[in-house]
């Protein structure tokens, strides 16, 4: 017979062996967080010094403003179009190592930039670049999504989402040094050397719940195999077809179109419009940026807070919340550098904070519907749709600026702002009516 001794020391021994496993758990979770936000971080690392640039390239090479603009689409065409096509890498051949191979290739691509003078062999490279980061997105979400339940998505993605805007305000800072110490030549392979050291580290270290037979609260095992290889490739129209997907596509459509403006076209309004200088005009626009960090983090919580998790209305609010902003900056360019940078700072916030939401957790629960385990599919579909605004942009806003000047881009991404609101609260009453129906189960984000 077991004496009340033993009962205590049984008792104390499977306690210990839960607690461990719950700190392995966390300690394998933060060590997932902390590299894919690194990774993710660092794709802005090549995507930042272009903006930085503009100005040497049209004063050296006699660059017009459109040319700089098929610049723009040459990168963020690839990035868009095979996103859309091949979103499902993660899914097929696992995130790490599809992203492990777009970080190293999009290091390599852009390593000897700065060494030609040519616009054609920057177009390449630059295509080269935006392919290979084409999957950065879908394989963080896939990889960083096998380790959380659904219950703490939401939350974990908004504070993983900042990656997209610290790495960009690094990616400017890192740009701006380099140019303004060395000249713009100088400004992409430093860059590419961090980039490639990130890729093989991601090559190393990110593994599934699977790959180290962890077992996630909430997750057997089972669903933790699925999420690492899914050889089921869901069709565009298949994916097209999901209950509110189009109109967080076409609402990230919208934003991005908006957010992108900012990151490759401010810095050259703020100098030649404003006439800010090179540092200032190259620093500034990432008061947008750093907004983007301060809304991702709070944005998420606050909606659970104050609208009971309903992701797409507070989403819609936001971006109206971010057009109001574009507004008041427009009226108010000439006052100087601190309405400007507060301005942007506000726009920042509720434009890049819906990011991790629109392209992130509604997408992820979006690909767990009917049991599927889709989420790079679905994440990759939504961040690629919505890249498709940002090739756009980089011929559109040079041919606007060239022809109706620069207030006509201001006029344009204050449009958009308003229709990728419209679009998003579109998406938040399909949720409502699907849900009175009876026919979702767990459309949180849409209520």
């Amino acid at each position: 017979m077991w004496t009340m001794l033993d009962c205590w020391k049984c008792f104390s021994s499977h306690s210990a062996l839960n607690l461990q496993s719950r700190m392995q758990l966390k300690h394998h979770q933060a060590c997932i967080f902390a590299l894919t936000w690194t990774a993710y971080a660092g794709t802005y690392l090549l995507r930042k010094p272009l903006a930085v640039v503009k100005t040497d390239l049209s004063n050296e090479l006699s660059m017009t403003r459109t040319d700089l603009g098929w610049l723009d689409t040459a990168m963020l065409f690839p990035y868009a179009a095979v996103q859309i096509v091949f979103g499902s890498s993660a899914d097929k051949y696992g995130a790490r190592r599809t992203l492990a191979v777009c970080l190293m290739t999009s290091a390599m691509s852009m390593a000897s930039f700065g060494l030609w003078h040519s616009f054609y062999i920057y177009a390449v490279l630059l295509f080269i670049n935006g392919a290979a980061q084409s999957q950065a997105w879908p394989s963080c979400v896939k990889g960083l999504g096998a380790w959380y339940t659904t219950q703490h998505r939401n939350a974990i993605f908004g504070i993983w989402g900042t990656c997209t805007f610290a790495g960009g305000v690094l990616g400017t800072a890192l740009a701006v040094h380099l140019q303004t110490r060395y000249g713009w030549r100088d400004t992409f392979f430093i860059p590419s050397f961090i980039l490639g050291g990130i890729g093989l580290m991601v090559l190393m270290f990110l593994h599934s719940p699977s790959d180290l037979q962890v077992v996630i609260p909430g997750k057997d095992l089972e669903s933790a195999v699925s999420e690492k290889l899914d050889p089921a490739t869901p069709s565009f129209v298949s994916l097209w077809k999901l209950p509110m997907l189009k109109e967080v596509a076409i609402s990230v459509f919208c934003i991005k179109i908006v957010r992108y403006c900012m990151f490759m076209w401010l810095p050259m309004y703020l100098h030649q419009q404003l006439h800010y200088g090179k540092a200032g005009s190259g620093m500034l626009p990432t008061s947008f940026e750093i907004g983007g960090v301060l809304g991702s983090a709070s944005l998420g919580y606050l909606i659970q807070r104050f609208l009971r998790g309903q992701m797409l209305l507070g989403s819609g609010l936001a971006i109206l919340a971010s057009t109001l902003s574009l507004v008041c900056f427009l009226l108010t360019a000439s006052w100087g550098a601190v309405p400007n940078f507060t301005l942007m700072l506000i726009a920042g916030a509720f434009n890049c904070g819906v990011d991790p939401i629109l392209s992130g957790s509604v997408p992820s629960e979006l690909g767990e519907l009917d049991g599927r385990k889709i989420q790079a599919s679905v994440s990759g579909f939504v961040n690629g749709f919505g890249s498709l605004g940002t090739v756009l942009q980089g011929p559109i806003v040079g041919a606007i600026t060239e022809y109706y000047g620069w207030s006509g881009m201001l006029y344009l991404i204050i449009t958009l702002s308003l229709l990728g609101c419209l679009a998003s609260l579109k998406g938040y009453l399909i949720g409502t009516g699907l849900r009175l129906n009876g026919t979702t189960q767990k459309l949180q984000m849409g209520v």
